[in-house]
């Protein structure tokens, strides 16, 4: 396998590896790959719903989305189906975000595999929130090092009324909102991250949405500067994986319903953020 850098802000391209057939050494390069890159491209693949699943276990247990927002591959309910097509646009994931924060164990990571992409459009932006915390002042990271923020379901069971794709959420699913550091340490590579977002984070613990929201700007504004973005443009058969714990999102929404776009998503189960 070649290893290259796609930036010098975050991700790697893993060229010439065959994903439903990897040996013990070359899962380990991607370990470790993963852990230092934060984001991996395998460009050219071919995989089967059941070999994106055997995949996307070597980085935690893969489960369902919690909220079963979309349509899943028959017979493999935790295959998920992003889709646009004429008469059925795809829910928009246009805001920065980092998968499922609202959990008590939020993801490790998410796979994308992509079937058809509409040509030139639906990249994806990816942040580093490793970078982000170490370039923040001395003063600013022992400010947030204690602090926990508020993270909340609520923002997905608002799109779910909206979206034609996406099964409409009851409001009594969505669960109180959910605690975590600010700063959490990678249970693997023992680096530190920002653990917020503007999608599902409502707010730091004991301060109010007003009180926090200055604050959560300035993170925000951190951690999303253009030199600590890669932006990926996708291609048929890229599969993607990404870590949820040190890194942000944002799907660009540059395309119409008469652009079909279809990708399959995994997940892998995570820990509790500590």
């Amino acid at each position: 396998m070649n290893i290259n850098p796609l930036c010098g802000a975050l991700g790697a391209e893993i060229q010439d590896a065959n994903l439903s057939d990897l040996s013990d050494a070359a899962l380990t390069e991607i370990r470790d790959a993963f852990h230092e890159f934060h984001i991996l491209v395998f460009p050219s693949q071919d995989l089967a719903p059941a070999d994106q699943v055997a995949f996307t276990e070597n980085f935690g247990p893969v489960e369902p989305h919690p909220l079963r927002t979309r349509d899943h591959v028959d017979g493999f309910p935790a295959v998920l189906i992003l889709e646009n097509r004429p008469g059925r646009p795809g829910a928009p994931n246009d805001y920065w975000h980092s998968d499922i924060s609202h959990a008590a164990a939020p993801p490790a990571a998410s796979c994308l595999h992509a079937l058809t992409i509409p040509d030139g459009r639906s990249d994806t932006m990816f942040c580093n929130m490793v970078r982000a915390l170490e370039n923040l002042s001395d003063g600013l990271q022992s400010t947030i090092s204690d602090m926990r923020a508020l993270h909340s379901g609520r923002a997905t069971y608002l799109r779910s009324l909206k979206a034609s794709d996406a099964r409409t959420i009851d409001a009594s699913e969505v669960r109180p909102p959910q605690a975590h550091p600010v700063v959490r340490t990678h249970p693997h590579s023992g680096k530190k991250a920002l653990f917020v977002n503007p999608h599902f984070t409502i707010g730091f613990e004991h301060m109010t949405e007003e009180e926090s929201a200055p604050l959560l700007g300035v993170l925000y504004g951190a951690a999303t500067k253009p030199e600590n973005v890669y932006r990926h443009r996708w291609r048929p058969g890229d599969v993607v994986i990404w870590d949820n714990r040190s890194t942000m999102h944002y799907a660009i929404r540059d395309y119409t319903e008469d652009m079909p776009r279809k990708l399959h998503r995994t997940t892998a189960g995570g820990d509790i953020p500590s």
